[in-house]
């Protein structure tokens, strides 16, 4: 028992630096106070005690703000980090190693009996406002994303964002990303700071338009060969520089109308 309380104690050392001691983390963190209770909760179910099993969930709920049924399966190092609106369901199944963040649920979409939850397989990280939905697996390492939702299996090591989830391409698993950065150096252009990894559908519409002008460019370099090759006279000229305060004007007035709710 004391092993138990000791390893869960090193897990939030491991994944939460804001937490200083060990008598913070005892009195101060309501996810393993959750995470407690559950198992006085699971051991009162298994043994058929149904309702003082819920009676222990429902104060657990109350206390922490975190709802887990007494009949999800936990495993080691479940950390919970801040907690409040947490709902795991009854046939969930969490590994080991498992993170999860405020306000995700792990719900179902049937009200059959019966397997009706996901599976979390070890390493599993779930953002803010996430939710897993149906009784699918997510795979052992795999990433999902704040406030997406979940439907369908992840793959083992793969990051799911969007409503509804889709699995990111790596961006060194693209093999247009190279071509795409080149040219945006190029010009002078860094997609208005948008991640590589996000799905903005802003960030697409412009990485096609990098895909056209890299094709433009490299027909006019082709062109301008041609008409050397064949004695005509062929001035190659630089392109017009693209000031950066022009675009760093533009990114200025996007994060003013955010702020504005625009």
């Amino acid at each position: 028992m004391f092993e138990r309380l000791r390893e869960d104690i090193q897990s939030v050392f491991h994944r939460d630096p804001a937490a200083r001691n060990a008598f913070e983390v005892l009195t101060c963190y309501p996810g393993m106070h959750a995470i407690w209770l559950h198992r006085l909760s699971g051991w009162l179910w298994s043994r058929d005690l149904e309702w003082p099993a819920r009676m222990v969930s429902n104060f657990g709920r109350w206390l922490t703000g975190i709802e887990i049924h007494p009949g999800a399966k936990v495993g080691r190092r479940f950390f919970i980090d801040h907690g409040m609106g947490i709902v795991i369901g009854e046939t969930a199944e969490i590994g080991d190693d498992v993170t999860l963040y405020q306000g995700v649920t792990l719900g179902g979409t049937s009200w059959n009996k019966g397997k009706r939850h996901p599976t979390l397989e070890s390493g599993v990280v779930v953002g803010a406002g996430a939710k897993v939905l149906g009784p699918f697996t997510v795979g052992a390492g795999a990433k999902v994303g704040s406030n997406a939702v979940v439907t369908k299996p992840v793959p083992a090591g793969a990051t799911v964002v969007g409503i509804p989830g889709r699995i990111i391409v790596k961006a060194d698993e693209d093999e247009t990303h190279a071509k795409r950065k080149a040219m945006a150096e190029k010009i002078g252009f860094d997609a208005y700071g948008v991640g590589e990894d996000m799905p903005d559908p802003v960030a697409k519409a412009i990485g096609q338009l990098l895909d056209h002008l890299q094709a433009v460019d490299l027909r006019m370099e082709d062109m301008g060969k041609a008409l050397k090759s064949l004695g005509c006279e062929y001035r190659e000229q630089a392109l017009p520089e693209l000031r950066k305060d022009v675009f760093d004007c533009i990114e200025e007035r996007n994060e003013t109308k955010v702020g504005q709710g625009i």
